[in-house]
């Protein structure tokens, strides 16, 4: 069973732990996600667009 992501852990941390490439988690209007930005913003963000 796949585990949930960390909410407390930062776009550049996630993408060094699984490593993707830099630059391959982004915004919605198609822009790189800031590297210091935190996966919980990003689920909140996503959830209020929806």
């Amino acid at each position: 069973m796949a585990r949930k992501i960390r909410s407390d852990c930062t776009v550049g941390t996630l993408e060094k732990k699984l490593g993707l490439p830099p630059g391959t988690i982004r915004n919605a209007d198609g822009r790189d996600t800031r590297s210091d930005k935190k996966v919980g913003t990003i689920r909140k963000e996503a959830e209020k667009n929806s």
